[in-house]
């Protein structure tokens, strides 16, 4: 956890559009255990929602679910109005809408970074590789690699992995990302590179569902927070309200743990 980010005081005023991804009466089994339990959920457009709890809480299995990586087994999800199918083109359609970063990073080890950030965007929406190239360079500038361009995954540290997969998800242009844990597999003295990045995105108006630990950036950054607990939506609302004053038992038993370290 990371609660020495400063607060950003006052948080500047945003524009928060529609529902950009709705879940409604979202189910999910695994077997005889069942990890979401009646999921409602709207994030709206240019809107930054941290999805907290307890490892197991059901947030990783949620995050997922949205774009269809895992399949929900009843309920209904939906990305700028349109049903996520279960397979085929609409899908890839649509989950190209929805950028993801998982907390392994996931970047091909046989390709270069700027080639892992040009793939899915020559691959899936036709790009030229002089076109891609030229994106990529400019994305990875973005997230402060450029000197990192033509480096493997093996020769970047965790951190700057990291970055890439924000650069390669931000290449197929999303409406939404959605970040898995994104830290939880860095070494301490990197996190802050990449909750740099994500807070610039977020400042920017990218709309984004974090699923975290990281309490400073859920508190300081975000513009809702949704604590989850056994598969359920027990609270959400304001970062600030929610860690001074939660509603729930659960909430606060769920904070004065966490808070205490």
């Amino acid at each position: 956890m990371n609660e020495s980010s400063p607060p950003r005081e006052p948080r500047p005023t945003k524009s928060i559009g529609d529902a950009l991804i709705s879940a409604r009466g979202v189910d999910k089994f695994f077997g005889d255990f069942q990890a979401l339990k009646n999921i409602d959920l709207d994030i709206h457009r240019g809107e930054v929602v941290a999805l907290i709890g307890a490892s197991g809480s059901g947030k990783s299995t949620l995050c997922r679910c949205l774009n269809r990586l895992e399949t929900i087994t009843s309920g209904e999800i939906t990305i700028d109005g349109e049903q996520l199918p279960e397979e085929g083109k609409e899908l890839t359609r649509l989950r190209a809408d929805v950028g993801m970063v998982f907390q392994s990073f996931n970047l091909f080890p046989h390709l270069k970074a700027i080639d892992n950030v040009t793939l899915g965007p020559r691959r899936v929406r036709g790009l030229s590789k002089v076109e891609a190239d030229q994106q990529a360079l400019g994305l990875l500038e973005r997230v402060g690699l450029t000197d990192k361009a033509n480096s493997l995954p093996a020769a970047l540290s965790g951190g700057q992995q990291q970055r890439v997969a924000i650069a390669r998800a931000l290449a197929m242009k999303p409406k939404a990302m959605l970040f898995d844990e994104p830290t939880s597999a860095l070494d301490p003295e990197v996190i802050n590179e990449v909750l740099d990045v994500m807070t610039e995105l977020a400042e920017q108006g990218m709309t984004m569902l974090v699923v975290t630990h990281e309490m400073g950036f859920a508190r300081h950054v975000c513009d809702r927070v949704v604590y989850m607990d056994q598969g359920e939506i027990v609270e959400q609302g304001d970062p600030e309200e929610f860690f001074t004053a939660p509603r729930s038992e659960r909430a606060k038993a769920f904070l004065s743990k966490i808070l205490a370290h």
